[in-house]
């Protein structure tokens, strides 16, 4: 089973961040079942973890729901993640929310990008800020990241953009290795030998 954890940091609602973040994680779904591929998708709704996150970057834990969202994402094969635009970047809940995950959460791991802002003007930030976020996080984002003004929804172009973008996404995952878990009895001296030595 593959698992895809959505990550929407949209404040209102409804939101267009959680709007953008629903038709990728669709797009997503579809092309991985193209590839043979049973999906299990999580929604990941920051809005709803706002004081956990605080209290985390306060105690150095995460607790409840929080933890839950952390574990998720770290089990994760693959990771959508949408942000609003506020001043010219990612949103501080969006930010806070990586702060806290552990180092090697997003290790290899494949991204899809995507951002939400009023105006087109702000289309760079997912190059100026997001794809430096992730890879920093040792995450693999992928070549198209996904960026919606008010005025794309709807639209043929962002459409052809969601589709192209997940397609990669679900290509990242497909061909990604599966890392077998190791066996704990894989390599175990018999019992007899140990008493024969």
């Amino acid at each position: 089973m593959t698992k895809l954890v959505v990550v929407s940091a949209g404040l209102s609602n409804p939101s267009s961040t959680r709007i953008l973040a629903d038709q990728l994680a669709a797009a997503t779904v579809t092309a991985l079942q193209a590839g043979g591929a049973a999906v299990d998708v999580e929604v990941v709704e920051l809005r709803d973890l706002a004081h956990a996150i605080t209290d985390n970057l306060l105690t150095g834990f995460p607790s409840g729901a929080l933890a839950d969202a952390v574990e998720a994402v770290a089990a994760a094969d693959a990771v959508v993640a949408v942000t609003p635009v506020f001043s010219a970047s990612y949103s501080g809940l969006f930010k806070s929310f990586f702060d806290v995950l552990e180092t090697d959460a997003l290790e290899g791991k494949p991204v899809l990008m995507a951002a939400t802002a009023g105006t087109a003007r702000h289309s760079l930030v997912l190059e100026h800020a997001m794809r430096p976020l992730f890879s920093y996080l040792h995450a693999v984002p992928v070549p198209t990241a996904v960026f919606a003004a008010a005025e794309d929804f709807g639209s043929r172009g962002l459409a052809e953009r969601v589709d192209r973008a997940a397609g990669e996404l679900a290509d990242a995952v497909l061909r990604r290795p599966r890392l077998k878990a190791a066996d704990p009895f894989e390599d175990v001296t018999p019992f007899e030998d140990l008493l024969g030595a």
